[in-house]
Formats: structure tokens, sequence, C-alpha cells
């Protein structure tokens, strides 16, 4: 390991490796100088700096696991000291990787935008239409794969990071509640379902260590009313991000959390929260199908609201929800189950609405009516309650019930209930059928039911005759219907057994039946008894008005109290309104100052840990190593250590390596003892087994006594049962010997009757395969030809598809032969051009140098004899030859020939008449038969303007692209 160097110097030592790119060389000299001894005495001020840049740098390079353990190694360190300091750094961290991602949308953002596009007017080319079409993917999620992902992971790395580093610390909650709320955040914007789950179950395990942490100095203790306040809040957060994205089972459990912090709560959570938690736990039951739960989450919704003081339109339409809630209670259960599963699940549902008992549909209607709920309610919702609840109608109970759906129906929040309230309109139309016929033929229950089946469940189920007889026959499996059902007859009988007693629907009556005559008789004749008997006693008057009078009393007396009741009730939420809204407002009033304080207190403390940084550190390097050598000190003379020595004269290393050697004499004592008690314990064992032996004995005699008396008691127990079973089926069969003749002679008309049915059916079955196999021969004709005419159809198909393929690739070839030509042509014509100026730039200079040579021989005069004498007479002459129209029109060594045809065959053409025009290539196609095509001329024919032709390559027959053709 390198040796210790200060914080200041480690810190310029990484940014400059980071000025020269080493930003990982940087990040491991910051990691060495965090696993140093001396890291933890170094001063919180130096460090905060060094822990901001080291962040910065994993955030950067992505290493989310080396700032895990940096953030651990920073935590254990400030957490006595600075609270503050780690908010900061965490903060920082969180809000580091939060820009990445932002920086990484925008960047995926610009590249979808900014496309390299070749040709702005060009449509998108089939390549990249079949590209799309296999792919599947859009440009959007591949650059978000590529950009964002990568991201996105670190950051849920970073908040995971967070979470585990402040967990289970007293100190530490605020920000700890800060960043799991953030966490919410972020699985809510970017829709992460998997991420979310995992992050309840962390905090979920989080809370369920804080007992395991108890011990420690600063542990989180749930008794504390913040302490407590702070988990709900985020319970409630998680509760209302799993609502938001759908994720029902992660909310179930967030309640359950929910309700198991407030049962530890000594004092009654705010109303605020109880509502929220309501809405939360009705809307769940909502989904999951339980709709009686779903009912009483909206009783105690509509409870806990009234005490709020809400507007009257919102208390409305609760109250609408609590009374269609309410009604879409089966009236029969959906379930005859009563095990102690379902038993465990109803107790528990019940304990999660804070019930006492388990909630049932009279007792939800009864606690509607007693709050008002039906004068809140909407009048389409009181017509219900009244057809369902109040009136008497079987045969027209549907046709009105299917007019109050449809005025339901048009509102989108009700819609949900249509399906249970078509359930529980089917269950009163047979409830009250019940009481009015003894026998109905399925067809007329059909007509009476078609009209529900207007409003269609959310499965699309129909109340046919299939689906019908299934619910009858499940109602009466649970016994809330006596009912029988004949196929035969096609009827329904409604039977009424007078000693049955059943669960009943609780629709009123219009008459009592038979069976209810015979049940209610004892009651009925104590009645009348009792009357009989009031009227026979003389009881004088005045006795019958003092009672009458009394009971007039204290029936006032009980309606003043109620007024008196309902009048206090009232200015207890009054108070109680008044009471939250001072303590809002004080509490934010504290808020403001607290905030304010810290501000002030967060400057000054910056300013004087800027100031006094240098001196504090050095006092405190040596105090932390003075207190280190105290505790060795005391630690050794606790243990009984005698040190010679003096203890100021020796330094950590010697102090440290005495309380080794006196640990190791300690642990060798300590073996020593437990040896000495094990073989004292192996002693002691074995003469409690020497002394139990006849103990042994004596009690296996005494089993072998008792289990040999209760053999032959449970022997002769069996024998004599079988001998009364055995007489019992032998005086059976004397009495059934007696129909036995009867019974034989059925089975032999029986089986005639069946010999001759069978006789007719194989009859049948051989006349049926008969037809079945000529059905088949024709059928397989007719597939035969229909196949051979397809097959000739396919073939004159392909047959012109290939002629039109070869008409099509003829006439390609015959353009791109033209084409060909006309750039060949316009080749030769730029050529000829270029040595047309050519050839006039050099009759210019020529006539340009023969005008000097004319003035330099007329201002010098005839030249003397002598040695150049005859050189300036042919520069004389020369011209009066060369000039434009007297020089010969064939010069073969002077005449300027292309580049590109200076090698080609056939030589120059310079004086050939007509030669390399049309007329030539004209003669040679007649003469070779062929088509004129120029990329077939063998001899390169020449023009008479003096430039040479080039040949082209000889066609192949394969396309070639253009710019290859004339390679």
């Amino acid at each position: 390991m390198p040796p210790f160097s200060k914080p200041e110097t480690v810190l310029k030592q990484a940014e400059g490796l980071v000025s020269v790119g080493q930003t990982p060389a940087a990040l491991q000299s910051l990691t060495e100088m965090f696993n140093s001894k001396r890291f933890r005495s170094t001063p919180v001020a130096s460090l905060e700096p060094i822990m901001m840049r080291f962040i910065e740098l994993c955030v950067e390079l992505r290493k989310g696991r080396t700032a895990k353990e940096g953030l651990m190694q920073y935590k254990n360190i400030t957490q006595n000291t600075s609270v503050q300091s780690i908010e900061n750094v965490i903060n920082a961290f969180i809000q580091l990787a939060n820009a990445k991602v932002v920086d990484a949308q925008v960047k995926a953002d610009k590249a979808i935008e900014v496309l390299d596009v070749d040709d702005l007017e060009a449509s998108e080319s089939p390549e990249d239409v079949l590209l799309g079409a296999v792919s599947g993917d859009q440009n959007k999620d591949r650059t978000d794969r590529a950009l964002v992902t990568p991201w996105l992971k670190f950051l849920w790395e970073s908040y995971r990071s967070a979470l585990e580093t402040l967990k289970n610390n007293a100190r530490l909650e605020a920000i700890y509640q800060s960043i799991a709320l953030q966490a919410f955040n972020f699985c809510l914007s970017h829709r992460r379902k998997v991420e979310f789950r995992r992050l309840c179950e962390t905090l979920r395990l989080h809370l369920a260590t804080v007992a395991k942490y108890s011990h420690q100095t600063h542990s989180v203790n749930l008794s504390d009313p913040d302490t407590l306040q702070r988990f709900l809040d985020t319970r409630f957060a998680q509760l209302n991000t799993s609502v938001e994205l759908e994720l029902w089972q992660e909310a179930f459990r967030s309640i359950e959390d929910i309700h198991n912090l407030l049962t530890m709560s000594k004092k009654p959570p705010k109303p605020s929260m109880m509502i929220n938690y309501y809405e939360k736990l009705y809307k769940i039951f909502m989904t999951s199908g339980s709709i009686l739960y779903h009912a009483a989450a909206w009783s105690k919704y509509f409870a806990i609201l009234r005490t709020s003081g809400k507007q009257d339109e919102e208390m409305e339409r609760v109250a609408g929800f609590v009374l269609i809630s309410a009604l879409a209670v089966p009236v029969m259960s959906d379930s005859g189950e009563d095990g102690e599963d379902t038993k465990g699940k109803h107790a528990r549902l019940t304990t999660l609405l804070g019930l006492s008992k388990i909630p049932t549909r009279a007792s939800l209607l009864s606690d509607a009516f007693a709050r008002n709920v039906l004068k809140l309610s909407p009048r389409p919702l009181l017509d219900l309650y009244d057809l369902l609840e109040v009136q008497f109608d079987p045969l027209g109970l549907c046709d009105h019930a299917t007019a109050i759906l449809d005025r339901l129906s048009v509102s989108e929040e009700f819609t949900p209930y249509l399906p249970h309230l078509r359930r529980v309109i089917l269950s009163r139309l047979l409830s009250q059928l019940s009481q009015v016929y003894s026998s109905l033929s399925i067809s007329y229950l059909l007509d009476l039911v078609s009209p529900l089946n207007r409003h269609l469940s959310a499965d699309g189920d129909r109340f046919d005759q299939e689906n019908l007889e299934a619910f009858i026959m499940s109602a009466a499996k649970r016994g809330e219907l006596f009912i029988r059902l004949n196929h035969s007859s096609g009827s329904i009988l409604f039977v009424d057994d007078a000693f049955s007693i059943g669960s009943g629907s609780g629709s009123s009556k219009v008459q009592p039946s038979p069976g209810k005559l015979v049940r209610s008789r004892l009651s009925h004749l104590a009645e009348c008894l009792h009357n009989v008997v009031r009227y026979i006693d003389d009881a004088p008057d005045t006795a019958r008005g003092q009672l009458q009078a009394a009971h007039s009393a204290f029936k006032a007396e009980q309606q003043a109290l109620q007024t008196r009741r309902s009048i206090v009730a009232r200015r207890r939420e009054l108070q109680a309104e008044l009471v939250a809204r001072r303590q809002n407002e004080e509490r934010s009033q504290q808020a403001e100052m607290t905030l304010r304080a810290q501000e002030d207190a967060q400057r000054k403390k910056r300013a004087e840990a800027l100031k006094e940084a240098q001196e504090r550190a050095k006092a405190e390097m040596e105090r932390k190593r003075k207190e280190e050598n105290v505790k060795i000190v005391s630690s050794l003379l606790d243990r009984g250590v005698s040190i010679d020595a003096d203890i100021t004269a020796l330094d950590t290393e010697q102090l440290v390596q005495l309380q080794v050697e006196h640990m190791d004499k300690e642990r060798r004592e300590l073996n020593e003892r437990l040896r000495v008690i094990a073989k004292r314990m192996d002693h002691i064992e074995r003469a409690f087994r020497k002394a139990e032996i006849p103990l042994l004995v004596d009690d296996y005699a005494r089993q072998q006594a008792e289990d040999r008396a209760a053999f032959e008691a449970s022997r002769q127990g069996t024998i004599d049962s079988a001998r009364a079973m055995h007489q019992e089926k032998i005086d059976t069969k004397r009495r059934l010997s007696r129909i036995l003749p009867d019974y034989r002679a059925y089975m032999q008309s029986w089986k005639k009757k069946t010999r001759r049915r069978n006789e007719i059916l194989k009859q049948r079955e051989r006349e049926a395969e008969q037809r079945a196999e000529e059905e088949r021969i024709r059928r397989e004709k007719e597939e035969a030809e229909a196949r051979a005419r397809e097959e000739r159809e396919a073939e004159e198909r392909r047959r012109r598809e290939a002629e039109d393929a070869a008409r099509l690739a003829a006439e390609t070839k015959q353009r791109e032969e033209e084409e060909r030509v006309k750039q060949l042509r316009k080749q030769r014509e730029a050529e000829r051009a270029e040595a047309a100026e050519v050839a006039r730039r050099q009759r210019e200079r020529e006539e340009e140098a023969e005008r000097r040579r004319q003035a330099r021989s007329s201002g010098t005069g005839p030249a003397s004899g002598g040695a150049g004498g005859g050189d300036v007479w042919r520069r004389s002459q020369r011209p009066a030859e060369g000039s434009p129209g007297t020089r010969p029109s064939q010069q073969p060594q002077s005449r300027y020939v292309p580049p590109g045809a200076r090698g080609s065959e056939g030589g120059s053409s310079v004086g050939r008449p007509g030669g390399g025009g049309w007329r030539e290539r004209e003669r040679l196609r007649e003469e070779s038969g062929r088509p004129g095509t120029p990329g077939r001329q063998s001899p390169a024919p020449q023009d008479d303007d003096g430039f040479q032709q080039v040949k082209p390559r000889p066609s192949t027959g394969a396309y070639r692209p253009p710019g290859a053709r004339n390679r």
C-alpha cells in the first residue's frame, strides 16, 4: 500500500490526472486513500471536497460499486459529527446521475432528429423499408438502448446504493425518506415496474431488520412519533406509485405495511392520510373482484370524508358510490367455501378495513341508511334501491331494472358495477318467484331474464339457459334456494321444506309459505297466549297510563339525547378542523424558522470550517492518537496486564502488540478450562447411563403388559363388530331375495331390447360408412380435376411471365446500348471541341511568333553573309508556308491526336475522306449482318476531322453499371 498523503495532496494529484485524460487513475488514487488506516482521522472539512470529486469521477466512469463502498466509508466516519455533510454528498451523487440520464435523453432525441440523408427529396429506399420490417424496431428504441439505458441502470444502482448506505440510522431518516421518494418518482416517470417491485422489497427488508440493529448507537426507534410518521409517509408514497403503475399486488402489500405501522402508532392518524388509505383500498378491491370489501372500503371512506368538511358535490358523488357498491354486493354468496384458509382471508381483509366483524350486504345497507346516504345519492340509484330492497314485482323486475341500468350506463364511473348488479337482480328475481310460484317453465324464466342481456358483463357472459341453470344450481347447492330442475318437462320446481332452514335472501315476502307456517307455529301460539293474558288481567288503568306516559317521556328524552349527540359531534368535528388548521399553520411557520436557522448555521459553519481547517486537522489527529493509546492502555489494565515500561513512551503499535499477546494468553487459558469441563461432563453422563439401565428394563416389561391388554381389547371389539355386520348383511340378503325373479325378468327383456337396438345402429352405421365412402371418392375426383386445372393455369402463367421477363430484358438492354451510344457521342464531341481549342491556340502562337520574326527582320534589314545568314533566310520563308490557307492538308507529324486515340487500333484517320462517320458504321453493320451497335465495331473508323475514335470494349452480355462500361 502506498504511504499516506494529505487529502489536499491527493485531490491535487487526482485533478492533475484528470487534466491529462487519466480519469481511471485519478479514481484509483482517491479509492486508495479511502482504504488507508489514517483516513478515519482526517477532518470532515477536508474530506467533503474530496468526496464530491470522488463521486463525480464514479458517475463519469459509471462505477456504481466503487461509489457505494466510498459512501459507506464516508458515512461511518461522519455520522457522529456531521450529518449534513452526508446529506450533501448523497444528494450530489443522485443529482449527477440524474443529470447524466437527462443528457443521454437529449442526445438520443437529437440523434433521432438529425439524420444523415444524402438526398432530401429522395423517398425511403426499399432496403430501408425491408430492414424496418425485418427488425421490427424503431429508431428511437434502438437509440434509447444504446444511449439512455446504460445511464438508467446506473441511476437505479445509485438509488439502491444510497438507500443501503442510509438504512437503519435514526440520524439519517430524513435523507433516507427523500431518496426513497426520488426513487419512486424515477420508477413512475420511466415506467420501471420490475425495479419498483425490487425497491418495495428493499424498503420492506429494511423495516424488517430494524429490530436486528436496535443495539447500535443510532438505531431506528419506531415508538418515536416522528420516525413512525416518516415511515408512514414513505409507505403512502409507495402505495400511490403502485396504483399509478397498476401494480395491484404490490399495492395490497403496501396497504398491509401501512396497516402494520398504524397499529404501532400511539396516536390516531391524520384524516387526510386515512382518506388516501381507503381510496387506494377500494381501488384494489375493485380490481381484485372482491365487491363486498370494495363496498366496505367505500363505506369507511365516506365515514371519514364526512368529518373533513368536503363540499356537497363531492359528498353526493361519494354517497352514490357507497350506495351502488352496497347494492352490487351479491345477495347469494359466490362461494360456499368455509375452510380455514377462507376464514383467515376474510379476517385479514376485515382487519385491514378496521372492522370488528366480517361485513355483510345487510350491514352495509343499514350503515348507509344510518349515515343519510340515501338523501345524498342520485335519483337512479334511489330507484334501484327501492326496486331491489322495497318493492315486490317479480314479473316486471327485469324490465324496470333494465331501464335503471340504461340510465346508470351513461356514467362511465358506474359501468364497472353493472355486471354485479345484473347478478343481484337475477338473485332477487329467483327469490321473489319462489314465493309466488311452485313451478315455472324454463322458457318463461328466460323471457323474464332476457332484458338483462342488453347489459353484458365484462367477460361477455349472457343469461342463456346454460348460465342460468349453473347459477340456480350453485344457489341450491349453498342452500340459498330450495329449487329443482326437471329437464324432461323443461320446468323449475320451487320446493318448500317445512323442517329446513336456509340462508335466505332477505327479500320482502308476499305471504307466508306452508313451511314458514309450520316453523312459526309455536311463536305465533305464544304471541296469542300473551295477548289473552293481557286482556284477562284486570290491571288498574292508572298503571297503564303511567306506563304510557313513561314510554312517551322515554321517547322524547331519547330524541333529545340524539339531537344533543349530533350537535356535540358536529362541534367536535369543527373543533378538530380548527385545531388541525392551526397545527398546520404553526407547523409551516416552525418549518420556515427551522429552515432559516439551519441555513444561517450552515453558512456560519462553512466560514468557520474554512478558517480553522488546518489547525483542527492537526489537533484532531493528535487527539485521536492519544485517545486510541488511552483506550488500549485501559483495556490492558482492565484485563490485569501489568505494563512495566513508561506508558507515554510507548507508541500505538507497541500497545497493540501487548494487547494481542494478552489476548493469546487468555485464549489458551480458556481452552484449558473448556477441556477440563468437557472431561467432567463425560464422566457424569457415563454415570447417568449406568444408573438408568435397571429402570429401562422395568419400564419395558410394564409397556409390554399394557400393549397386550390393549391388543386383546381391540381384537375383541373387531370380532364383535364383524359378527354384527355379518348378521346385518344376512338379513339384507333375505329381504332382497324376494325381488330377484322380477329383476331377472327385467334384465332379460332389457338385453333383448338392447340387442335389437344395437343391430339397428350397426345397420345404420354401415349405410353411413357406405355413403361416406362414395362421398369421399367423389370429392377426391373433384379435387384431382381442380389440381390439374390449377397446374395448367400455373404453367400458362409461368410461361407468360417468362415471355414478359425476356421482353423486358431485351428492351432494357436496348435502352442501355442507346444510352451508351449517346454518352460516347457526347465524349467524342467534347474531345473534338478540346482538340479544336488546342489547335486554335497553337495557330495563334505560331502566328504571333511569325509576326515577331517579321518585325525583327523588317527592323534589322537583310543579313550580311556570315554564319547565321542561311538560318535567317529559312526563318523568313517558313511563315509563308505555314500560314493559314496555304498549309498542306496532310501533315501527319504535326497533326494533333487526342490522348485517348493515340494507341487505338486502325492507325491514323487523317486524310481519309469520310472515314469514321455514321456512313462507315452503317456499311460495316450491313456487311456483318448484325445490329448496328457502336460497341460491336471491330475496326476503329476515322473521322474527317483528324480525331481517332476510341474502341469500346466488347459486350459480354452481362449487366455493367454506367460508371464501369468504358473501362
